[in-house]
């Protein structure tokens, strides 16, 4: 894994210093320089992808990995992978939740190559996993590190990814009700309102969804997923996400009709 992260990211900067001061990001928030590659280092945000450890959200279909070719038979590797398209670090594309809305394969590039704040509520989630968001916890954020950008994936650290791979990360009850963290729909209404979210943008959380997870209407999701915005979830590794100046990049395969993709998801994060 780190050899493949060294390998990609010295790819990274020989093409960017061919294209020189080429800025990369074309929407507003590209303005004012944009993105040189040849000055950010890739980080990984998500979690490997493992049976005897993911988190399956409740309902989804169960995660199945096993080997169907060996070298010592067959003369290469192989594994066959069996999971649901949301399985594990992923993105949503809007038609996960709106019909009529664009599906995987209608968005286009730029849409999952985003600049990313990172909202650091973990001591408020610590003694509250039902913790909603509220848009004076973003406006507190902002009188920090000044106005989110407009189009910008609006990353939440609540401090679920450090739960992930126990019962602790679902956090159900006796019922069987999940208790997570999440955006408040105020918060949302007034990312959206404002053009911090806009046509395009999204949410990233390292719970499950963007919603609080006794919301079982998903009012947050069905406002975020949307136009072009999408959703970041199960994020991991987010200590090494800056509170501003990092882009994030969702990857996946792109699936016909597809509500979005397990993924590896790549934080762009400056270096001076």
């Amino acid at each position: 894994m780190v050899s493949r992260r060294g390998v990609a990211a010295g790819g990274i900067a020989a093409v960017a210093g061919g294209l020189g001061g080429l800025a990369l990001g074309g929407g507003p928030a590209a303005a004012g320089g944009g993105v040189r590659l040849d000055r950010m280092r890739l980080v990984s945000l998500s979690h490997v992808n493992d049976p005897a450890t993911t988190n399956v959200f409740p309902g989804d279909p169960p995660f199945r990995f096993r080997t169907i070719a060996t070298i010592p038979d067959d003369g290469y590797l192989l594994h066959y992978v069996e999971e649901g398209e949301h399985t594990g670090t992923h993105w949503g594309a809007p038609g996960h939740f709106n019909t009529g809305e664009p599906l995987a394969d209608e968005l286009d590039p730029s849409d999952l190559f985003l600049p990313a704040v990172k909202v650091d509520v973990r001591e408020q989630c610590r003694d509250d996993p039902d913790y909603a968001v509220s848009v004076e916890d973003l406006k507190a954020w902002e009188r920090r590190h000044g106005r989110i950008p407009d189009g910008a994936m609006v990353v939440l650290w609540t401090g679920w990814d450090a739960k992930w791979g126990t019962d602790a990360y679902p956090n159900a009850d006796a019922e069987g009700v999940m208790h997570q963290p999440g955006f408040g729909l105020p918060a949302v209404r007034w990312l959206v309102d404002t053009g911090r979210l806009g046509r395009t943008g999204g949410t990233g959380t390292d719970t499950f969804s963007p919603d609080v997870g006794t919301d079982e209407t998903y009012a947050v999701s069905k406002l975020v997923y949307q136009e072009h915005r999408i959703s970041l979830e199960v994020l991991g590794n987010l200590a090494a996400l800056p509170e501003t100046g990092a882009w994030v990049l969702a990857g996946g395969p792109i699936h016909r009709h597809g509500a979005g993709s397990t993924a590896t998801i790549f934080a762009f994060v400056p270096t001076d």
